[in-house]
């Protein structure tokens, strides 16, 4: 007796969709977890007013040829795709975006991620998703690099006096600042994040109102003298 083995036909494949979920493992620690927030907030914030980028962390970037899950993915830590459409997505599917994969990329170092940081994923962003700009920074040690894209090959970006580097592909810079990695923009002003800006409204409204204060008991002090002096200080 023989068995007939059925054989897929190309037509029989089916490739999944794009809207895949992001299969990411949890960042190392809650130091990971609030820089990459940390990014994510600030450019946000910063962008506010602009719907032609997609920035997140701790996604899926699907990149596969075949367009298969089960194939050629990684994981950045942090990530801001331009010219794209803003809006929330489950994971990064290049199939499903016009084939563009991430203008910028930051790793947030580990002692278990950081040899495949600065080798594999390095040459990975290099030489397959061709990523203009890469950066790392780990949030224990504070170690911080940068590389441009040049001629298919990075090359260590240079930092000035307050040692951040320069970010063509955002315009702006990337520095350490108490502990954490932080956008400036090219004036060197820090980017804030909505928190930062709220409290400094309220920092601002509290000097409006102390000042008021003071001009308010300033008046008073001079119409009580000024009555002391026999004059109507609603004549003056």
């Amino acid at each position: 007796m023989s068995v007939t083995k059925d054989l897929a036909t190309p037509e029989d494949v089916i490739f999944p969709p794009g809207d895949l979920y992001s299969d990411e493992p949890p960042l190392e620690s809650d130091l990971h977890r609030l820089q990459m927030t940390l990014l994510i907030q600030c450019l946000e914030w910063l962008w506010r007013s602009r719907d032609d980028f997609y920035a997140s962390g701790n996604i899926t970037v699907y990149y596969s040829p075949h367009q298969r899950k089960s194939e050629d993915f990684r994981g950045p830590d942090f990530l801001v795709v331009l010219g794209t459409e803003r809006k929330p997505r489950k994971s990064w599917v290049v199939w499903e975006e016009g084939g563009n994969y991430p203008n910028v990329i930051v790793e947030l170092l580990s002692d278990s991620t950081a040899a495949t940081d600065k080798g594999l994923k390095k040459e990975i962003y290099q030489n397959t998703f061709r990523t203009p700009e890469y950066f790392w920074f780990d949030p224990n040690n504070l170690e911080f690099a940068g590389f441009m894209l040049v001629g298919g090959k990075y090359q260590p970006l240079s930092a000035n006096a307050q040692g951040w580097l320069w970010s063509q592909q955002l315009e702006l810079y990337l520095g350490v600042y108490q502990d954490k990695l932080r956008f400036f923009t090219a004036e060197g002003e820090l980017v804030p994040t909505p928190e930062e800006v709220a409290e400094q409204e309220m920092q601002r409204a509290e000097q409006e109102r102390q000042r008021a204060e003071q001009e308010k008991q300033r008046a008073e002090r001079l119409a009580v003298r000024l009555q002391e002096l026999g004059v109507d200080p609603d004549s003056i």
